[in-house]
């Protein structure tokens, strides 16, 4: 960790996070998820730095130590395309390789679609791409914890009772397992965990701890508007279809492929229509979390695609 180094950079009035590590002629820029934030990529940013690439790992507005919007409840997937491609632009960054992770990877697509000149290439992790259009989530129950924070005031009181590490620590804990987290009609998400249930074996203590640490600092407002209640934004792309390589790494225990129809959808091939020079790989064992669960594993097929495609 001692190798990362951590700067900021100026978009629009906001100080921003972006954690750096390599010096090579071609960049990787990993875009996290929830609860992430850049330390999920620890394992990755030091693997591709050693292996002669430039890591970067910006933390979006609202997440960690970069500034919040002023006005958190407008937040949106526009100002996460925009806070990009101002990074890019201040790192002088011609075209780079975004590896993503959860909702990061919609930010990632959505980026090569509007930036398609400024992208060499793409790796997601646990979700292809999923052409917008009306919500995707409206057939789950409404206990489902997408459902639930959507709701403006719940998840905040939910997650009020309690502090940051313990938020975290807890929907580790959930997206580690291989169900969609579902509470009953009387129950909150977060009494889903039992406070004596163990973290996942590759998560540490001292991780929650970083984690914790960097939520306590933010909160949870922005990233309860980016993604959930920004899920049905539309950027009205008139041709959604990636033409660059792309890789999309699958753990087949992730409760997420239960979402209602994405597993026919990537193993039907119909995502393909949309991101034609796809691969898709599957890790039989993996969960939500793969590239903290299998970090060898995942780096060596992150590599195998960067060195193809440089």
């Amino acid at each position: 960790m001692d190798q990362i180094q951590h700067n900021f950079i100026n978009v629009q009035g906001l100080n921003l996070h972006v954690a750096e590590t390599g010096t090579g002629p071609n960049t990787v820029v990993f875009l996290h998820g929830f609860p992430e934030i850049w330390y999920s990529w620890r394992h990755q940013m030091v693997a591709v730095a050693k292996a002669g690439f430039r890591a970067i790992a910006p933390e979006y507005r609202g997440y960690g130590l970069s500034d919040p919007p002023p006005q958190p409840e407008k937040a949106s997937y526009k100002d996460v395309i925009a806070d990009l491609l101002a990074i890019f632009d201040a790192l002088g960054l011609a075209k780079v390789f975004l590896i993503a992770k959860d909702f990061g990877t919609r930010s990632a697509y959505l980026f090569a679609l509007l930036h398609p000149d400024r992208v060499l290439g793409i790796i997601t992790l646990g979700m292809p791409l999923i052409p917008t259009g009306p919500s995707r989530f409206k057939s789950l129950p409404k206990g489902c914890y997408i459902s639930r924070w959507q709701e403006p005031g719940r998840a905040e009181a939910d997650f009020g009772r309690l502090d940051a590490k313990t938020v975290v620590r807890k929907i580790y804990i959930l997206f580690s397992r291989s169900d969609v987290p579902i509470a009953a009609e009387n129950q909150e998400i977060m009494d889903l965990v039992n406070a004596s249930t163990p973290l996942p074996p590759w998560f540490t203590e001292e991780d929650l701890a970083t984690y914790g640490a960097l939520y306590e600092k933010s909160g949870f407002q922005t990233a309860l508007k980016v993604p959930y209640r920004s899920v049905d934004e539309n950027f009205n792309i008139a041709e959604p279809i990636v033409k660059i390589p792309a890789l999309c790494i699958i753990g087949d225990k992730d409760f997420a492929l239960k979402f209602p129809g994405r597993e026919e959808y990537i193993r039907s091939g119909k995502v393909k229509d949309f991101v034609p020079d796809l691969e898709t790989i599957h890790l039989p064992e993996g969960t939500h979390f793969v590239q903290e669960q299998f970090p060898e594993q995942v780096n060596q097929l992150f590599l195998a695609f960067l060195n193809k495609h440089v």
